[in-house]
């Protein structure tokens, strides 16, 4: 038996596994001498199989819908919130407490730009 029944399968291996399944349905003599082989057991455990499977895939493409309406969610609420912003500042002003209270700069916060000294840069002596 497996030693590590916790981890998924190998889709190659499920694959042949499958494939003994219906070789094993194709013999007409198949009487193993423990029931839990049985050709029954066999065909439950592959509907078993079939199910989760088509379980899963649709779970999966349920999260995956639910994931998409919380992406676009977060997407029109950010939007929002910098058109907001933008509506703030044009109604306060750019230099007003209203624009700190929704996240911006004031204009008077900003660094003011300074001159650079010109650099004369030498020949090298060679």
């Amino acid at each position: 038996m497996a030693k590590e029944e916790v981890r998924r399968l190998q889709p190659e291996i499920i694959s042949e596994d499958q494939d003994c399944h219906a070789a094993v349905k194709a013999l007409s003599d198949y009487k193993p001498s423990d029931s839990a082989y049985a050709k029954a057991a066999l065909q439950t455990a592959s509907d078993d199989l079939d199910d989760a499977h088509e379980k899963e895939t649709q779970a999966e493409a349920a999260w995956k819908a639910a994931r998409d309406r919380a992406v676009k969610a977060e997407w029109t609420f950010h939007n929002l919130i910098l058109g907001t912003k933008t509506q703030v500042k044009a109604q306060y002003g750019a230099d007003s407490d209203e624009i700190k209270s929704v996240g911006l700069k004031k204009k008077s916060e900003y660094k003011r730009p300074t001159r650079q000294p010109k650099t004369i840069s030498l020949p090298k002596a060679a």
